[in-house]
């Protein structure tokens, strides 16, 4: 079995990568090779005879069509440009996020390989009334040109499936927290920081008011649904490839009390409120509250609590609590 994964060189990628090499998981068969591709790869990628590394842009034609002869069996779509990055720069956003999205089917539609392709989507795709509670059925209305450019890729992953030129799945992915490593253009990247950095003894600040609720899921569960998702029947699945994936309702100050509780006040007294202006006008307009009935019924995961997230964040970056 081959597989690609588009953004292979990003945090979720290469974890996605490290999970399918040591553990598998995938129902199509026994991995046979694994193709990552992204402008640029971290030093510790992993090391297997069956991985290769391709430096890439996604929206390169000419590079994706020499990937895509492969012919791979599963595509992981996690190639984007981030929240923050694709409001400030409309055009590059477009470029990669839309533009190079809608190139990849046509590829695969040209070359008649018929691939099944998991789309790292966003809850971002939603915006507005953040009282509401958004269901399987409520409607794509994103505030932010990332959140629209998410929406309409969701689409053509659809259609594109309902014409059987791929099998896609659209998974609306919650907050992630917490990325290691450092902050980066995403407008929920603080949602990270504001557990990263005080556990590594550094200073962080948050752009919301405190009782500001995400709706969060922990890395570890993100892999768990991305290799779940690929390992669904289209038969299962149906006409309407786009699912919410379960996750966490928690507040900053939840997030932070639960830090405390784990640590010390010594540890969150390295954080403090810094209102943006900019951040805000669009994380303030991200419903935190979903009925995940159907990703529930298919199989996928959350995670219980912000305190399960802080401790398998701690043990993974090898933190010891003092």
């Amino acid at each position: 079995m081959r597989v690609l994964i588009l953004g292979g060189g990003g945090f979720l990628g290469k974890r996605l990568a490290s999970e399918l090499l040591v553990k598998g998981g995938l129902d199509q068969g026994e991995l046979t090779q694994l193709t990552l591709m992204d402008f640029a790869f971290p030093e510790d990628m992993p090391q297997d005879s069956r991985l290769e590394c391709i430096t890439a842009d996604f929206s390169d034609e000419a590079a994706i069509r020499n990937i895509l002869q492969y012919n791979p069996d599963v595509i992981f779509h996690l190639a984007a440009i981030v929240s923050g990055e694709a409001e400030k720069n409309l055009d590059l956003g477009m470029k990669v996020n839309f533009h190079g999205s809608l190139q990849l089917l046509e590829l695969c539609r040209q070359l008649t390989i018929h691939p099944r392709i998991v789309f790292a989507s966003s809850c971002a795709v939603f915006g507005g009334d953040v009282s509401s509670v958004i269901e399987d059925e409520t409607s794509a209305r994103p505030r932010s040109s990332y959140g629209t450019q998410k929406a309409m890729v969701e689409l053509l992953m659809n259609d594109y499936s309902r014409r059987g030129f791929v099998d896609a799945r659209s998974l609306r992915l919650p907050t992630i927290a917490v990325r290691p490593g450092k902050p980066n253009a995403a407008t929920s990247s603080f949602v990270s920081s504001i557990i990263r950095e005080p556990l590594h003894g550094k200073k962080a600040t948050y752009p919301v008011p405190p009782e500001t609720e995400v709706w969060i899921l922990s890395p570890k569960c993100v892999i768990q649904n991305f290799i779940h998702a690929a390992n669904i029947d289209e038969k299962v699945l149906g006409p309407d490839r786009i699912i919410n994936l379960p996750g966490l309702t928690v507040s900053i100050q939840e997030m932070i009390e639960s830090m405390e509780q784990i640590t010390s006040a010594e540890v969150t007294s390295l954080l403090s409120c810094e209102p943006d202006a900019f951040l805000q006008s669009i994380v303030l307009t991200w419903p935190p509250h979903f009925e995940t009935v159907r990703a529930n019924q298919l199989g996928f995961v959350r995670d219980a609590s912000a305190a399960e997230i802080i401790k398998l964040f701690m043990e993974e970056e090898g933190i010891v609590n003092k």
